[in-house]
């Protein structure tokens, strides 16, 4: 695993920028925490954003390929004019009644399986996933929780702590037992499910052995940071049923395949036909708006309740609501994730197109809007797949369009347009990656 833990960023040095954009560096690293990154080699700087394009201070357009957080389009007018008008209303908490709340609430849990019933809002994903695993804790009685070996749950010290993909500098927890994928380790298809399972049960005999127990099993169902390895469909359940049986519960981590991103489904988890204990959400789901939320069984959830309360100062406050409403209600008015679906397959047609073509793209993987691209050779050293991926994603940078890398080796492409890409912003895309394509492997 790379040491970088985010090599599509801006070195000092690395390329002559405007003076603008110098003097706002200057000024950003004289006051901002050094935590901070900026992204690609040339960092990008804009001023306001519509659909799918954002734009810089001199008006030029860049084409959104990468944002999954504004699902409907940047800057949506109705989603917009339902926060405002919210906003000039009241934002209030949860511990006032408002009918909004209830309402929302029982649109959301309409889309879920009927045994997941009971909604908990928070403001981000991260916290959705703390609160997940709080609640697993709990009506578990264990501490263990699995995870992939290159995931990623959040940022809060519960989170980071169950989420490889920060590094090595960020240590995980002693309660935390990682699993590989089937495949990256290349196992076929067939054998999928069998090998996810049997690492499942070795985790849970190290957790039960050494006095831990298994709480949860928290997976991403398109497992993003992995690279996208979504596939195929349904090798997760036997691995599930093994934690249900040594009394963890299953978290399905939604803040990135939810909310219509996979094209067929609303939820990630519906592909892989496993219904989870508890469900996290957020990025999406007020389109730009901090909002998130954990929805689950009524069991576990009425077992943590009973005894620890929990609600804070902006959790579905009236205002984030008000947006995640809007966003909710046009998803399915508009048929934005069947839309999408179409042009996932568009989108995969034109790669496929493009890998006979042209040298440099070794797979593509996606589940609806949502792409792994692998760059490179399996025989090029790890270090110069990474470089190529790199080289792809700046070039495209360059021509106006966004994406960037995911993966153990940050040498795969990570493409997730908003939902509403039209055919003409599919063929954009396309005709700048082959370009990029060229420039870089010739």
């Amino acid at each position: 695993m790379s040491t970088d833990l985010m090599p599509n960023r801006y070195r000092p040095g690395e390329s002559d920028l405007p003076r603008r954009e110098s003097e706002l560096i200057a000024r950003r690293d004289d006051v901002l925490g050094a935590s901070y990154r900026l992204q690609y080699r040339r960092p990008v700087h804009f001023v306001r954003g519509e659909g799918m394009w954002l734009y810089d201070p001199d008006g030029r357009a860049y084409l959104d390929f990468y944002n999954n957080v504004p699902s409907l389009g940047h800057c949506h007018p109705e989603v917009i004019a339902a926060m405002a008008e919210q906003a000039g209303r009241i934002s209030a908490n949860t511990r006032y009644l408002e009918p909004k709340l209830i309402d929302y609430a029982e649109r959301l849990v309409d889309t879920f399986p009927n045994e997941l019933d009971r909604v908990v809002f928070t403001c981000t994903g991260s916290e959705s996933n703390d609160l997940a695993l709080r609640i697993a804790r709990f009506a578990s009685g264990n501490e263990g929780v699995i995870v992939s070996t290159y995931a990623y749950h959040g940022t809060s010290t519960a989170t980071a702590a169950v989420s490889p993909n920060l590094g090595d500098a960020v240590k995980l927890s002693p309660f935390v037992r990682m699993v590989t994928l089937p495949g990256p380790e290349g196992v076929p298809e067939a054998q999928a499910a069998d090998f996810f399972e049997a690492q499942i049960r070795s985790a849970i005999m190290d957790l039960n052995r050494r006095g831990i127990g298994v709480a949860a099993l928290l997976i991403d169902s398109i497992f993003s940071s992995d690279g996208v390895w979504a596939d195929p469909p349904g090798f997760i359940a036997g691995g599930a049923t093994a934690v249900r049986e040594a009394g963890g519960l299953v978290i399905a981590d939604e803040v990135q395949p939810g909310f219509g991103r996979t094209g067929a489904h609303m939820w990630g988890f519906e592909r892989h036909r496993t219904v989870p204990d508890l469900v996290t959400l957020g990025k999406p789901m007020g389109n730009g708006f901090p909002i998130g939320a954990v929805v689950g069984r009524r069991a576990p959830m009425e077992q943590f309740g009973a005894t620890a309360r929990y609600s804070n100062t902006f959790a579905g406050n009236t205002v984030g609501i008000a947006t995640a409403d809007a966003v909710l209600m046009i998803l399915q008015r508009d048929q934005i994730p069947q839309k999408a679906l179409a042009m996932s397959q568009r989108l995969r047609a034109g790669l496929e197109k493009i890998a006979k073509q042209r040298h440099g793209v070794r797979a593509i993987r996606n589940a609806g809007l949502f792409f792994g691209i692998d760059m490179g050779p399996e025989d090029t050293p790890a270090a110069g797949r990474r470089a190529m991926a790199l080289d792809v994603v700046n070039a495209m940078r360059n021509d106006g369009v966004l994406i960037s890398t995911t993966g153990a080796n940050e040498d795969t492409l990570k493409v997730r347009p908003p939902l509403v890409c039209q055919a003409e912003h599919v063929d954009l895309f396309l005709a700048s990656m082959e370009q990029a394509l060229i420039k870089v492997v010739g």
